[in-house]
């Protein structure tokens, strides 16, 4: 029965970790071919205040925290529209801001610090049979609104305005997409905190990019590589008792560090 697989900590684990690596790898292939691997540490760091201001009006942290990160997400989408500064000093402004305002709210509330480490590393194995289901719904979720963007994504990518000339909203559709993002990192800090999430985001992509022929076969591999990374990390935690969100990430490191003996084909 299901309900009794369930009932072990390790297969709720799994799930969770393959589930968010499904989830996550795939948006971390767009995230590289547009450059917006700094835009994931900001809203990593954003995730940290939603962390806090959940803890603060008790409210869920999935939802503290897309409520904060959806918010960044829309403030420098609107910022990159004045075209007053380029787009890596907005996210330095944001990214930083965010950060140190959570570390005062920190300093400010004592009774928050004990659970501080949770959320900078997650601790995916005390993920509840709830928390697998919201892990999954959240995958369905996240590919069918990924698939239904995806055409017009790729056309940006290669050229916001021939995208324009096509009628495909460049600018809805990468506002979407980093509405997406950010639902994947409210998700996901539970399994490796706001620190490493960036890091589950971009790794399993690269290393998947040296094997990929087209932008859907490296989604798929990136998908492959990061749900081998979970249950990699996973089990290197549970025999070696070391941090379930590092073990994971390091498991990344190694598929991508052996992704490098492939040479770049012509």
């Amino acid at each position: 029965m299901i309900t009794d697989w369930l009932d072990d900590f390790f297969i709720r684990a799994l799930l969770t970790g393959v589930g968010i690596a499904l989830m996550a790898a795939p948006m971390g292939c767009v995230v590289i071919w547009r450059r917006m691997s700094y835009f994931g540490d900001t809203l990593a760091h954003s995730a940290l205040l939603g962390s806090v201001i959940a803890y603060s009006l008790s409210i869920p942290p999935v939802a503290g925290v897309f409520l904060t990160a959806s918010t960044v997400a829309v403030a420098l989408f609107i910022a990159q529209r004045q075209a007053y500064l380029s787009n890596d000093a907005l996210l330095g402004i944001l990214s930083h801001s965010a950060l140190a305002i959570s570390l005062i709210a920190i300093a400010l509330m004592p009774n928050f610090r004990g659970n501080l480490l949770g959320f900078l590393f997650g601790d995916i194995l005390t993920v509840s049979a709830q928390d697998v289901g919201l892990v999954w719904l959240a995958l369905v979720v996240a590919i069918v609104a990924l698939w239904r963007i995806w055409d017009q994504l790729m056309v940006a990518t290669i050229s916001r305005e021939l995208a324009a000339t096509e009628g495909s909203h460049p600018e809805r559709t990468e506002l979407a997409f980093m509405l997406l993002i950010a639902a994947v990192i409210a998700v996901s800090m539970k399994l490796v905190g706001v620190l490493l999430i960036t890091a589950l985001l971009i790794i399993p992509a690269a290393a998947a990019r040296r094997f990929a022929r087209s932008p859907e076969q490296m989604a798929y591999y990136a998908a492959a590589i990061g749900s081998v990374s979970a249950i990699g990390g996973l089990t290197l935690s549970l025999y070696l008792d070391t941090p379930s969100g590092p073990s994971i990430v390091a498991i990344a490191l190694v598929c991508f560090l052996a992704s490098l003996a492939k040479p770049i084909e012509a």
